[in-house]
């Protein structure tokens, strides 16, 4: 999945004049974000993760990234590569004067442009007015995975849940039964609870140990929980008419993780800081290959092996 100095005019970017800034923190980094009240209005998904207070984040530390929400016009940019799933569309691209451009369509109506600096850690989102809340969850998506490619930190597509204290991933392309699969561990796996059903985060932290956070982006299921767990194991999810589950290793376990993790990787600091992720979580974190039906005989199988 793919998801620098603006240079953007106030000609066609507009800024509400009822400005307002929050700050949110999700995965152990802090962003802020500035917009009207009708924008921050509507990332309620996002209230779990606030963090304005003081006690909770010291200012005077800068947040890794801020994006800004406004309306305008499209841009002129390049198109250098697009992404369609489910009929949500991105398109990437850079400006004549090489700003990053992404372009967020739904069902080829576009929302938004988001216009990047070139560490990614600052961010104007253009609103169209049309599919807004997608616009705002897909610019901050995109630039929390590029701000963070270089600090040990992915944003996976898949669905976790927690039990005995450890955070359990599920991977698999779309349709797989990623959610299918942790809802059975919900219903049949005692003890079972819900991180995230889509877009969790993996962070390797000081010690070397890898962490799953929940996130406040989570698909069709909405489960914006900020909690954090050791993460005990990550399966690949394949269908089949039978139950059978392996561990991988080495190059194997490497290739299960890079399909599930967005990053633009055609931008050097970018590709190498996942490469360093993925590989400390393939040297150090159980992955399992899982072939198996939608039933309660597949979830308990894959929890006797993975929590051993």
């Amino acid at each position: 999945m793919v998801f620098r100095t603006f240079l953007c005019t106030f000609a066609t970017y507009k800024v509400m004049s009822n400005m307002k800034t929050a700050y949110y923190q999700v995965g152990g980094h802090v962003f802020g974000v500035s917009g009207g009240e009708e924008f921050l209005a509507l990332m309620e998904n996002y209230e779990p993760f606030r963090c304005d207070n003081h006690s909770t984040f010291n200012i005077q530390h800068s947040p890794l990234f801020e994006l800004t929400i406004g309306s305008g016009e499209a841009p002129a940019y390049s198109e250098e590569l697009r992404q369609d799933e489910e009929g949500q569309e991105i398109v990437c691209g850079r400006t004549a004067d090489g700003e990053a451009v992404f372009e967020f369509r739904w069902w080829q109506e576009t929302a938004g442009w988001l216009v990047c600096s070139e560490d990614y850690h600052q961010g104007r989102l253009l609103t169209t007015g049309r599919y807004t809340k997608m616009a705002i969850d897909n610019a901050l998506m995109v630039l929390y995975a590029l701000a963070t490619a270089d600090r040990g930190t992915v944003l996976f597509h898949a669905a976790v849940v927690s039990r005995g204290g450890r955070g359990y991933m599920f991977l698999g392309k779309s349709g797989t039964g990623k959610s299918t699969h942790a809802r059975l561990w919900l219903q049949h796996i005692e003890g079972t609870a819900l991180v995230n059903d889509d877009n969790p985060v993996v962070r390797i932290v000081g010690d070397g140990s890898s962490v799953v956070y929940g996130s406040p982006w989570s698909g069709k299921t909405p489960c914006y929980r900020n909690v954090s767990y050791p993460l005990g194991g990550i399966v690949m999810l394949s269908q089949a008419p039978y139950n059978k589950i392996q561990r991988l290793g080495g190059i194997q376990a490497y290739a299960s993780l890079v399909a599930s993790i967005s990053g633009k990787r055609w931008d050097s600091r970018v590709a190498d800081g996942l490469h360093e992720t993925e590989n400390a979580l393939a040297s150090t974190v159980a992955v399992w290959h899982l072939e198996c039906l939608p039933d309660e005989a597949a979830a308990k199988l894959c929890s006797l092996n993975i929590e051993l």
